[in-house]
């Protein structure tokens, strides 16, 4: 008896500990957001929910393009020749925006309508959509998340929405049983239900990657989490997934996600594997399977090399076309180098074999690339004759492409100083910001900071594409959208529909606005619909600001639970800054000021601090511990 007590009393010790640890952990969250003059993140959602509530009338007006953001989605009308867009964000580095607005783009008429009705879903990114031709036509959506401004919050959903597009109504669908919530999964329609598969969830303190399944019964409005027989893929986020036409199948290929490998220390993953989803023994009807099994495919062909934020899109005959990823080389223990892709893949759905899709391009003569060329650098690319447009003059659209083949290299850092190679997380794979494209998948450097032109590398072409060629004179150019991660890809009427994405250098995000179609049918050659035109938009300097907050979160309260949390803090910088002639600090100089002037200290006591533990580390995570000390003791 004597010891079942023993360990009884341990057990309700760790409890007791845990719960404490969890007391503390909201104290110094609610401390923080009060600092940042920052509201909790479910009284800001039901700020956005009482804004929509007060809207009664559907409004449909003709708008310019969407702003730039990413992680939204982007869906193949089911009945007519139009693109459905909804929802996103948009970071500028100290500061995040969430949107829920709906946009219909008319394919022949190259315009943009929004759409604001009344009782929709609050603002989301990393979600995903999927159309139904059912009901007079439906948009169904299902979880994402919501950051604070300040990304110290999120906040992810397990709602599912469906837009009546006839009635132009939102209708939230009330069902048990659903999956837990999370962003950066995928969702396909297959036969009569909707499968969910994968994703995380991510509250800032810990994470989780899932490998889940469910089913949603279009007849029923049910949720039903499968069980499948076999080995079941690894959790994940930002896969690809596609469902065979017809067919009761679903492939996943992909996909990222991480774990700890020690207290403080995440190690990401890329997957590369493919699994199908299927039936399995009898079929109650046609629509019903009874068991659902996993079957590992052997893949086939010329296959992507590893990489994260691939984009797909289903064309008819089971192939689907990707587009893209990222990829990140490790240079040493400290650096890591992003690859950014824009290769074209087309993928074999029943049989699991990749092919690289070359496309033929337009030809043209040699003395008419030349004239080209010369009016632009001339400055003439963009006038026409008054009497008309001439030959050389319409190609207008080829001076586009090439200018936006250029964007990306041409865009400048404002205000860039001593830029260094350094670890950084991604917002987005998934998500973005991207914990695997919803956010957090890739990681990036930048370049040393003597040019203020940040440099992307491009992925190399792959087998068999013609870099061009020299028949009877004549020149072959294939434009390619600038090479990028987690772009919007989805296919009507035979075409091809490709929307911004992201792309990254050092800790800085490029959100992409353009937007290109691709006729199937040819597959000559990308059609510019929208020049990107993105300058960016970051400030590094207030998000490091925000950043040192939030790590080091300010004093404590004096409360009893925190005094022995407090005491082992204070006892762990009194030894770190032992012996040290600590720079002098008057009452009157913020903090973030004082640590800008005695900077060399501060990084010199980080740098000690990790040699002596013998761990070798990052430079920015020796700056952003040397800002925690900094703050820390002036807290004192």
């Amino acid at each position: 008896m004597g010891k079942k007590n023993k360990k009884d009393k341990k057990g309700k010790g760790k409890e007791k500990t845990a719960l404490k640890t969890e007391r503390n952990a909201e104290k110094k969250a609610k401390k923080e957001l009060a600092e940042k003059g920052e509201d909790d993140i479910e009284k800001l959602i039901a700020e956005f929910q009482s804004k929509d509530k007060k809207r009664v009338q559907v409004i449909e007006e003709k708008c310019d393009p969407p702003s730039p953001r990413c992680n939204m989605t982007l869906s193949a009308h089911p009945t007519k020749e139009e693109l459905i867009m909804f929802g996103g964000e948009y970071c500028t580095g100290n500061k995040t925006y969430m949107y829920n607005d709906l946009f219909f783009y008319n394919i022949k008429k190259k315009e943009w309508m929004k759409v604001s009705a009344p009782n929709g879903p609050a603002p989301r990114s990393s979600h995903q959509a999927i159309t139904l031709k059912q009901g007079g036509g439906q948009l169904w959506i299902f979880g994402g998340e919501f950051a604070s401004p300040t990304q110290s919050q999120f906040y992810h959903y397990k709602e599912l929405w469906v837009y009546h597009i006839k009635d132009k109504a939102w209708e939230k669908i009330s069902a048990p049983g659903a999956p837990a919530s999370r962003s950066g999964h995928r969702m396909v329609h297959c036969k009569k239900h909707i499968i969910v598969f994968g994703g995380f969830h991510d509250n800032i303190r810990d994470y989780k990657y899932y490998n889940d399944v469910y089913a949603f019964d279009l007849e029923t409005y049910s949720w039903n989490k499968l069980e499948p027989s076999g080995a079941p893929p690894a959790p994940r986020s930002g896969c690809i997934m596609a469902a065979i036409p017809d067919q009761t199948k679903v492939i996943i290929y992909g996909g990222y996600s991480k774990e700890k490998v020690r207290r403080d220390t995440d190690k990401g993953k890329v997957h590369t594997d493919m699994v199908m989803l299927t039936t399995e023994g009898k079929v109650k009807d046609e629509n019903t399977p009874i068991k659902w099994k996993w079957v590992h495919m052997k893949q086939s062909g010329t296959k992507p090399s590893a990489r994260c934020g691939l984009s797909l899109a289903v064309t008819p005959g089971n192939r689907a076309v990707c587009f893209g990823g990222v990829y990140d080389q490790m240079e040493d223990e400290e650096d890591l180098d992003s690859l950014f892709f824009n290769e074209m893949y087309t993928l074999d759905l029943e049989r699991g074999k990749w092919f690289p899709l070359t496309l033929r391009g337009r030809k043209s003569t040699g003395t008419e690339k030349r004239k080209r060329r010369k009016k632009k650098e001339e400055g003439q690319g963009d006038e026409s004759d008054e009497e008309g447009v001439d030959e050389e003059d319409s190609d207008t659209e080829d001076d586009d492409v090439e200018e936006a083949e250029e964007d990306i290299k041409k865009l400048k850092l404002d205000n860039e100083t001593d830029i260094q190679s350094e670890d950084t997380n991604c917002s987005t794979c998934s998500q973005g910001n991207i914990q695997g494209v919803g956010k957090g998948s890739s990681q990036g450097s930048c370049q040393d900071g003597e040019e203020d032109i940040f440099k992307v590398t491009m992925g190399e072409k792959p087998a068999g594409q013609a870099e061009g060629t020299e028949e009877d004179n004549m020149d072959v150019e294939v434009f390619m959208p600038p090479p990028r991660m987690g772009t919007l890809m989805t296919v009507r009427g035979g075409e091809l529909f490709l929307y911004g994405g992201l792309c990254e250098v050092g800790d800085r995000q490029i959100t992409f606005s353009d937007f290109y179609s691709l006729d199937l049918h040819k597959l000559d050659d990308w059609t510019v619909l929208i020049q990107n035109k993105q300058t960016l938009d970051w400030d590094e300097s207030d998000s490091d600001d925000e950043e040192s907050k939030g790590a080091s979160g300010g004093k404590e309260e004096d409360d009893d639970d925190e005094d022995d949390d407090e005491d082992e803090s204070d006892d762990d910088i009194a030894a770190i800054l032992e012996g040290c002639d600590v720079p002098s600090r008057s009452e009157e100089e913020e903090v973030m000021s004082y640590f800008e002037r005695t900077k060399e200290f501060w990084e010199t006591q980080s740098q000690k601090y990790f040699k002596k533990e013998d761990l070798k580390v990052t430079k920015r995570t020796i700056t952003k511990f040397a800002k925690e000390l900094c703050q820390e003791y002036c807290d004192q």
